[in-house]
């Protein structure tokens, strides 16, 4: 692989990561003033809690994964292995799901769905952006990768194992602190949930 394309791939892969970055600071700053309609005692909102931090931990987890299939390899082959397998763009879901698990912690249906859809959203952005640079890349090999594994939805019947990359600790570890981000929200949370309940900040709007 050439020097520019080496290059052009590592400039989508950067600007994922600041999509993920402004996502997670724009929900922040927007529910500063909301708030669910159902209390913080109430069992509802308290299971759409738990579940939020269970689809945060399994979003960190399964962004691990991915790049245990990965390993620094997306520059100069496709990897079609373990996650890979059943959708294109693993690491996109694993972080959607952690997304929609921190729209969880504000206890309502509404938002949980709504940072999901918003993640997608800004994700199949870059994932347009990107497929133009793989096809240009590597041709025909990647467009029959994409005649058989859906883009986003992962189709589990499609599995394979497949075989790992080489380890690398470093790439591991930025995934890692990367997805740690999204465990920022529960003390947050707890932060805007006081700050509202005592006045600090206005309730401007509720959902359920």
């Amino acid at each position: 692989m050439s020097e520019p394309e080496y290059k052009g791939l590592g400039h989508y892969q950067h600007r994922r990561r600041m999509v993920l970055g402004a996502l997670i600071v724009a929900l922040f700053a927007a529910l500063l003033f909301g708030q669910s309609s159902f209390p913080p005692e109430t069992s509802i909102h308290e299971m759409l809690e738990m579940a939020g931090i269970v689809m945060i931990f399994l979003g960190i987890i399964g962004r691990l994964w991915c790049t245990l299939y990965i390993g620094g390899r997306k520059s100069g082959e496709i990897v079609t292995g373990g996650p890979y397998s059943m959708t294109r763009n693993p690491l996109y879901v694993f972080s959607t799901l952690a997304a929609a698990g921190v729209g969880a912690q504000m206890g309502s249906v509404v938002i949980t769905l709504g940072f999901a859809l918003l993640c997608a959203f800004a994700f199949h952005i870059v994932i347009l952006r990107e497929e133009k640079h793989l096809s240009h890349l590597f041709g025909p090999e990647y467009a029959a990768y994409v005649a058989r594994v859906p883009r986003f939805v992962p189709n589990i019947s499609l599995y394979e194992e497949g075989n790992t990359g080489s380890f690398k600790p470093k790439i591991l570890l930025t995934t890692l602190l990367d997805g740690l981000v999204f465990l920022v929200a529960l003390p947050v949370f707890e932060i805007i949930d006081k700050a509202q309940t005592t006045g600090v900040l206005p309730v401007l709007f509720r959902l359920p």
